[in-house]
């Protein structure tokens, strides 16, 4: 992945959470963390 890809990428992931914050009160980010933290623990159980 060169450098320009890198950033484009990090700038569209910071104006989609940017986005959800302001459109959503940050609901999906809320929900999508409560989600990572389970599946880090199911995966965590498995080890």
């Amino acid at each position: 992945m060169t450098n320009p890809i890198a950033v484009v990428l990090g700038l569209i992931l910071i104006g989609m959470i940017v986005g959800d914050v302001i459109v959503f009160d940050a609901a999906n980010l809320l929900f999508l963390g409560k989600k990572l933290a389970d599946l880090i623990e199911w995966i965590a159980f498995w080890r």
